[in-house]
């Protein structure tokens, strides 16, 4: 159980995750006994029906269990219109994918503000696996912008090729995770098993594969090698990987732009943090248990950026800048944004005052959250990226 108190679940969210938690169980008993946490945090997340992200709770926004960036204002999706205006204008095609939209809240927005600049896209193309979330979107849209839903199209996988603008924000924060430990001169998996009443951790020895390699070329492996004792646990995302991979193949030309929390790896696996990064999200309160209620909570990870900087540049992307969240929105123009609204209309400015410090202060989304983009065909720097270079870091 998490160390600290949570709201209590109905009594239909207790049975549904009781529903999950047994077919996980069968899960675990077919493969023998134990399953790697990525299966486990895959299972949790995406089992159709029953996942978190597949059934029909309330998940975003202050309703449910975690706000992100177009949620929380609408400057976010408007401030972003004028870096896709950019794209357009610098490959001459207009399409837009975008990778879970959640609410449809950051393509509602992008949308209106691109029709204001007269830079509509032919086409917004939503990859969504949540039939939920999907009707959602459809919905948002029927209500606050009918005369777009006709350029809104949902898909449910990757198209053979792709130009335009790729967007995802806060998407590889939730692909499944493998558990790592470097121990002294050995490396070891941290995976899932049943002990008749409760989900317990198992670690067994790693020693050969993708996951192996991966894990070698880290620096804690180097620190395990050389010090006696050590132990150190953390996460690797062969997801997020494989996932830069398949975007690669699809982008003919344009920009792929990905938005989450993350560092680059010196920083990812830092000495001082030898527990890893995942976090467990329950109405807006965040904990470090992923057995607590399978299927009611979000389960996350940070993301490794120098691992998909390596993915991207292997497959033949150009990187094309790496900035904080707070530098991107500043130079893609958030201030102007917000300069619309009079500042003498207080109960209309100040409001948004406060959300726009919400999405770049420093205490706040502005630096933990980063911002890297990858292109093909481009020959000119993007707004967004202007100041603020952090590509050092990767």
């Amino acid at each position: 159980m998490p160390s600290i108190t949570l709201p209590p679940p109905s009594e239909a969210g207790l049975q549904h995750s009781k529903a999950l938690q047994n077919t996980i169980q069968a899960r675990i008993n077919a493969a023998g006994g134990w399953i790697s946490f990525a299966d486990f945090m895959e299972a949790t997340l995406y089992t159709p029906g029953m996942g978190y992200y597949s059934a029909g709770a309330t998940k975003l926004g202050y309703a449910g269990d975690f706000v992100t960036a177009p949620e929380i204002s609408s400057l976010f999706g408007k401030t972003m219109a004028r870096q896709a205006a950019q794209v357009f204008e610098l490959i001459g095609y207009s399409d837009i994918l975008e990778f879970g939209a959640g609410s449809g809240k950051l393509a509602l927005d992008l949308l209106l503000e691109l029709e204001q600049l007269n830079h509509l896209p032919r086409q917004y193309f939503i990859l969504e696996v949540s039939a939920d979330l999907q009707q959602r979107q459809r919905e948002l849209f029927e209500k606050c912008a009918p005369h777009l839903i006709s350029l809104v199209q949902w898909l449910t996988s990757l198209p053979h090729e792709f130009n335009g603008l790729i967007l995802a924000n806060e998407v590889l924060d939730a692909m499944p995770v493998h558990l790592v430990i470097w121990q002294d001169h050995h490396l070891y998996e941290r995976g899932v098993t049943w002990d008749q009443q409760n989900f317990e951790w198992q670690d067994r020895p790693l020693i050969a594969g993708e996951l192996f390699e991966i894990a070698q070329a880290l620096p804690p492996f180097k620190e395990a090698m050389n010090h006696d004792p050590f132990r150190y646990l953390s996460e690797i995302s062969l997801a997020n990987r494989h996932f830069m991979r398949s975007l690669a193949q699809i982008l003919h030309r344009g920009v792929i732009l990905l938005i989450d929390y993350g560092f680059g790896q010196s920083e990812y696996y830092h000495p001082q943090r030898n527990q890893g990064t995942l976090m467990c999200h329950y109405r807006h309160h965040v904990h470090d248990d992923p057995f607590y209620l399978p299927g009611l909570q979000d389960i996350t990870s940070h993301v490794n950026f120098s691992a998909i900087n390596e993915v991207a540049l292997a497959s033949d992307l150009q990187l094309l800048g790496y900035t904080t969240q707070a530098n991107l929105l500043i130079n893609c123009g958030i201030t102007e944004v917000l300069s619309r609204t009079p500042a003498d209309i207080p109960h209309q400015y100040l409001p948004l005052a406060n959300q726009l410090q919400r999405l770049v202060s420093p205490a706040e989304m502005g630096e933990l959250f980063k911002a890297i983009a990858y292109g093909r065909g481009i020959n000119q720097p993007l707004i967004g990226f202007t100041r603020g270079d952090k590509r050092r870091l990767l």
